[in-house]
């Protein structure tokens, strides 16, 4: 089962960014959350080497890893890519019921 949706926007910008950016050897995408408290958890997205804490997921081709006890604030969101105007960058979404 896939934790997180990832739409095609953000798939097109995601497959780009890992053939063209200087990406060190063993270094994978990473996505996850942290925090909580009174501000909820805050989702991230960014490369790090692989743990034995992770769990690696294909999804729609694009590898990448996720903390096993970070996964299940996951479940339920959506990777897109927002590019209007001067905002340009990957957000994180809740999915809707059809799309889980």
């Amino acid at each position: 089962m896939e934790p997180i949706k990832i739409t095609e926007k953000a798939q097109k910008y995601l497959k780009e960014a890992l053939a063209t950016k200087k990406i060190p050897e063993g270094f994978m995408l990473r996505m996850g959350a942290k925090g909580g408290g009174c501000h909820g958890v805050n989702t991230y997205l960014g490369f790090d080497k692989e743990t034995e804490e992770d769990k690696r997921y294909t999804i729609s081709g694009i590898e990448l890893i996720i903390k096993k006890k970070e996964v299940m604030f996951l479940i339920g969101k959506k990777l897109d890519y927002v590019d209007e105007g001067e905002v340009q960058g990957f957000v994180f979404l809740t999915a809707s019921a059809e799309e889980k």
